[in-house]
């Protein structure tokens, strides 16, 4: 991976850190979501998953950046519930009512309960990501800018193999018809300068990150499995055969992986988190990325049913214009209490996106409630006998 990419994981929050490791405190693996590369932590390496090169905000994405959700797909709320808003930060006049969020999750697991995945020689997943940053323009000016992501990640079904990824920078454009203006002020530059937060958790000062708009090169890696066996982070280190052997019956499949809950994230022990969060991180990882058989994943969604915390939003359009029913839980954090969402088409039961959303900005936060502070789209998950390309 660039140092680009990398100097921008290793800035963001820690409440926004769900994917990328930096460090031993903030190992960022959100289950399941990381690099390909293993960590060093406590003295020994840890798995990573080849997840999402998501790049999660430190500045969010103002919704009523109408140009940014028709440039880049950002999740727009078409119907919804609670404080969802549509693209213009309000509700939409005349939205049907939402399904509550148990039938939409019921729902989906009948349908996965009915599918079936052939196995392969490694486990495939695609996925575009976006995410926004501060950019500073003439005389001070700032302006949001939207990062786009592609990641693919090969994990192989079999011990002894190795984790392949492959990533590309899209490109990056103003997040609005404001911010373009203020890119056409700054001289329409073909490199950023971003304002990045020296530490993870977004104290300490910034420094300034430069930035081409344009795509990058595709960057490749190999990774050796961790103990030759192990590819994924499921509150330890597991195997493929662990995660093929999760079981199906939702009451069973959370006992198995409360086991792993000490009152903490999923990637950091410094920073706390209630059980329901956490449950629904790991279900989130489980319907969005690991080599889980669909009758898991319905468990998933079963299990998610059964918390009185998870609220349903109504239908959403997802950042590739796909059409799903969104689920969330509201959490708090830096920037203050944040939501965060699966999107899950109707017809399948499977999980199409996920994002977080700005709820209530905490009084040091400048971005307003209702902006997506990232989004990323599941693109393809499947195994297959093709070879890594």
């Amino acid at each position: 991976m660039n140092d680009v990419l990398r100097t921008l994981r290793e800035a963001r929050p820690a409440e926004l850190n769900p994917d990328a490791p930096v460090g031993d405190e903030v190992r960022r693996a959100e289950l399941a979501r990381a690099m390909a590369a293993p960590a060093e932590v406590g003295g020994r390496r840890e798995a990573r998953v080849p997840r999402r090169s998501r790049v999660w905000p430190v500045w969010g994405l103002g919704l009523a950046g109408a140009v940014a959700a028709a440039s880049v797909g950002v999740v727009a709320v078409t119907s919804g519930g609670g404080d969802a808003k549509t693209p213009g930060g309000h509700p939409q006049a005349g939205a049907e009512r939402p399904l509550d969020a148990r039938t939409v999750l019921l729902a989906a697991a009948e349908k996965l309960d009915g599918a079936s995945e052939p196995t392969g020689r490694y486990w495939h997943k695609s996925t575009i990501g976006t995410s926004s940053w501060l950019a500073q323009g003439r005389g001070g000016e700032q302006y949001t800018v939207l990062l786009t992501e592609k990641s693919d990640e090969w994990a192989p079904g079999r011990p002894g193999g190795k984790m392949i990824a492959s990533q590309q920078r899209l490109g990056v454009k103003p997040a609005s018809a404001a911010d373009a203006a203020a890119y056409r002020r700054a001289g329409s530059p073909v490199t950023l300068s971003l304002r990045v937060p020296i530490q993870p958790s977004g104290k300490g000062g910034y420094k300034a990150l430069k930035l081409p708009t344009g795509p990058g090169r595709v960057e490749k890696s190999s990774t050796p499995l961790v103990d030759g066996n192990k590819v994924y982070w499921l509150g330890r280190n597991v195997t493929m055969k662990q995660l093929q052997s999760l079981p199906a019956d939702p009451n069973r499949l959370k006992k198995e992986v409360m086991r792993w809950y000490d009152g903490h994230d999923t990637e950091s022990s410094s920073v706390p988190m209630t059980a329901d969060a956490w449950l629904f991180r790991v279900a989130g990882s489980l319907v969005t990325e690991l080599p889980v058989t669909p009758k898991v994943r319905a468990a998933a969604f079963r299990m998610l049913a059964g918390l009185k915390t998870v609220d349903s939003v109504g239908k959403v359009t997802d950042p590739q214009g796909r059409t799903g029913n969104a689920i969330g839980m509201k959490s708090k954090g830096v920037s203050g209490v944040v939501r965060r969402l699966l999107v899950i088409d109707p017809a399948t039961g499977k999980a199409l996106a996920d994002e977080e959303v700005l709820v209530t900005p905490s009084a040091k936060e400048p971005r307003p409630a209702g902006t997506v502070l990232s989004s990323n789209s599941v693109m393809t998950m499947e195994w297959t006998d093709s070879a890594p390309k």
